[in-house]
């Protein structure tokens, strides 16, 4: 009868020192008493299992887990010293005013510091508020940036919208507001979805383009009399030739980049007007608006300029309808002082996103008020000021009569000829 009762003992001595107890649900470690303070080493099966529960999250016997965001909260050191909370980056949109005098456009010139553009300004002061980390600024796709329009150099912005990725801070505009220029402001901010695109979500884009109205004026009167004023009928005219651009026209005259049989030489024109005159300082301007998909680099200074050489009498009228096909026209430039940037607009999107309660509409109503002071206190008297002390207008109609409208046999021999164009448009 021994063999039973020591089977019995076995048993209950294993059970006590690593078998599994279904009672309580886990394993129980044999640690006999030894000597003084001295603890006796766990089996090795014990501390392989004591080993896997540390790694995978146990502490008292139970699971912590931890959220991936709250997770990404981690400390870092700012360049000055401080901790830093990390926060998700979330894709947002920015609505950007500025005026762009003095720079050499919207775009990064990474590695030409000598050009100064907006985006440098733009960048230093998104990472100086704690929105992006420094290496982002240094490589932008890092931040998934994207603007809607490169505005060329000279050229300012009343409604320009930039997407990309940030950490939300607290106050997150008065911040990035602080550490830019009085002649930069950034008005509104929006939620958009993870794979918005500023530039390729967007339908349309509206221009102005300001002007003295003595650009109009004939090319027998005086080049730069600040007291013409504009008729009804010279008006009239100019709006009849503007309304010429609407639809879907070849405009590779109107661009250095492209080539007469390129396809993305064409581009459609919802509308080109322009509105009554007014006077500022004595001086008459005017005000045309365009609105188009999307425009070529230089293509709206040109459209403006052809126009205003028709109605001043050095080009006929026939020149526009020229200008369309495949032979070559010299189109005037008109200065980039006057070319503004209105808004942007995303209709498709708003239509599929808009209303999703999820997403709000990349709609600006709200930030008109502030649209509307920053034209009149940066971009208006900008263009007043330059024009009235540097006669850029006036400089650049003197040039006027060196231009041959008339297409050039090289031209219409080599209709091929072309430029590469580049990786993308610009306004």
């Amino acid at each position: 009868m021994a063999a039973p009762s020591l089977r019995a003992a076995a048993g209950a001595l294993r059970r006590a020192c690593g078998a599994w107890s279904p009672r309580l649900g886990r394993r129980l470690l044999c640690s006999p008493p030894m000597a003084g303070n001295v603890q006796a080493p766990a089996p090795v099966g014990a501390a392989r299992e004591q080993d896997r529960k540390a790694r995978s999250g146990w502490q008292g016997g139970a699971r912590v887990w931890e959220d991936a965001e709250q997770q990404a909260k981690k400390l870092r050191s700012s360049p000055d010293g401080e901790l830093q909370r990390k926060l998700p980056k979330r894709k947002i949109v920015l609505l950007m005013a500025y005026s762009g005098k003095g720079y050499h456009g919207m775009q990064r010139n990474l590695g030409s510091s000598q050009f100064k553009t907006i985006e440098d300004d733009l960048v230093s002061a998104l990472v100086r508020s704690g929105c992006i980390p420094e290496n982002h600024g240094e490589d932008m796709r890092k931040m998934s940036f994207q603007r809607c329009a490169r505005t060329d150099k000279g050229v300012s912005a009343a409604g320009q919208v930039v997407s990309l990725k940030v950490w939300l801070i607290d106050d997150i505009l008065e911040k990035i507001n602080s550490h830019l220029p009085p002649h930069i402001r950034i008005l509104g901010l929006k939620r958009v979805t993870g794979g918005f695109n500023s530039k390729n979500k967007c339908d349309a884009r509206t221009y102005f383009y300001m002007l003295p109205t003595f650009a109009f004026a004939h090319k027998d009167h005086d080049v730069q009399d600040e007291s013409y004023r504009l008729s009804a009928e010279t008006l009239l005219r100019v709006n009849r030739l503007l309304a010429c651009y609407k639809g879907t026209h070849n405009f590779h005259n109107f661009t250095s980049q492209k080539g007469p049989r390129e396809a993305s030489a064409r581009r459609y024109v919802l509308d080109m007007f322009c509105e009554e005159p007014f006077v500022r300082d004595g001086m008459e301007f005017a005000v045309i608006k365009v609105k188009g998909q999307s425009f070529m680099t230089h293509q709206i200074r040109k459209m403006v300029g052809l126009v205003v050489a028709i109605v001043k009498g050095y080009a006929p009228e026939s020149v526009l309808e020229r200008s369309w096909g495949e032979a070559k026209v010299d189109v005037p430039k008109a200065p980039g002082l006057g070319l503004v940037l209105e808004r942007v607009h995303f209709e498709k999107y708003n239509q599929r996103f808009g209303n999703d309660g999820l997403h709000e509409p990349l709609d600006w109503s709200r930030e008109e008020a502030g649209v509307t002071a920053f034209k009149e206190q940066h971009i208006y008297p900008t263009i007043i000021s330059t024009e009235r002390h540097e006669r850029s207008m006036a400089q650049w109609l003197s040039t006027l009569p060196v231009h041959d409208f008339n297409a050039t046999a090289h031209a219409a021999a080599c209709p091929d000829a072309k430029v590469p164009s580049p990786p993308g448009d610009s306004d």
